[in-house]
């Protein structure tokens, strides 16, 4: 197999370096000086590949060379999950354990001479015991300190479920934070919409709308959605409405009070230095100071010279 694409691959370069498309004119100033993507797909934005367990799949990906100097470029295949923001990213080498470890590249290392399009081929053995559903893998390019990874949307025929929850929801600071989790075995994007209730009616509505990500199985992400007008004074209630294709749906609130500590501050130190104040003359009415005897003593020994005595 390895090297059936191995022959593949040297074809595919010698003919993309002879076609038209590699034209000097092709390549526009101030674009990246390589490229990597699938391969003549009239602009597929990823590799779309199915399967039964004990299948090979083969496609290719293309690495394009827009400079003026052979482009030596380092090719390995890898997971895809979720950073924790939602962003898609790729295991690092040697860190994969699914759809990265069932690729097999026609080479790991690959030159491109200038202005030329070399198009790779590579396959991707189901393993026998695969579970159906998603298993997000792509194949990395890297070369000269930049990194672009070709998606490859593998699944695996067989049933599938779409299941979503929503968990760890908080509010505070001006904003709502939840997490969701996909439980399924299909890639999903989400939908939410949010509601607040409060003591005297509803604080918050907030229409269903699409998330910008593409939530993997198995994956977990954490969601900030803004709320800039909270009440200054109110206990309210946030429930949460998450769905996504598939008929994936799920629900969470939490409660909090809203409660302007600041102003409330003001208020209990103001009431207590008044408070304090008042005592004191309370106490100061009811237990006068005593006389000063040498006072007295002094005004009476004044009286009597003024009298003459």
């Amino acid at each position: 197999m390895r090297a059936r694409l191995a022959a593949a691959l040297a074809v595919a370069v010698l003919l993309c370096a002879l076609c038209g498309l590699c034209a000097p004119a092709a390549w526009a100033s101030g674009e990246p000086t390589w490229t990597a993507e699938p391969a003549a797909g009239g602009g597929r934005p990823y590799i779309y590949m199915e399967g039964v367990p004990g299948t090979v799949l083969e496609d290719k990906l293309s690495v394009t060379n827009r400079g003026a100097k052979p482009l030596a470029v380092r090719l390995r295949s890898a997971d895809m999950f979720n950073t924790a923001g939602g962003a898609p990213a790729v295991r690092g080498a040697r860190q994969s354990k699914d759809a990265g470890t069932w690729i097999t590249l026609a080479a790991n290392r690959v030159t491109v001479p200038p202005r030329t399009r070399a198009e790779v081929p590579f396959s991707v053995t189901v393993p026998p015991g695969a579970l159906p559903g998603d298993h997000p893998g792509a194949v990395v390019a890297e070369s000269g300190g930049r990194a672009v990874g070709v998606r490859i949307q593998l699944r695996v025929s067989g049933p599938t479920l779409a299941a979503l929850t929503v968990e760890d929801v908080s509010v505070a600071g001006g904003a709502i934070r939840y997490s969701l989790v996909n439980r399924g075995n299909t890639a999903l994007t989400p939908r939410v919409a949010f509601r607040a209730d409060g003591l005297f009616g509803q604080v918050l509505r907030r229409a269903p709308r699409t998330l910008p990500v593409e939530l993997l199985p198995a994956q977990r992400v954490r969601i900030t959605e803004k709320w800039t007008d909270p009440p200054s004074l109110n206990k309210v209630t946030v429930h949460i409405d998450a769905t996504a294709s598939g008929d994936a749906r799920a629900e969470a609130s939490v409660s909090a009070a809203f409660v302007p500590w600041r102003t409330v501050g003001g208020a209990v130190a103001a009431l207590l230095t008044t408070a304090a104040t008042t005592l004191w003359w309370v106490r100061r009415r009811r237990h006068p100071p005593a006389p000063d005897p040498t006072s007295e003593q002094t005004d009476n020994d004044r009286h009597l010279a003024r009298s003459g005595t």
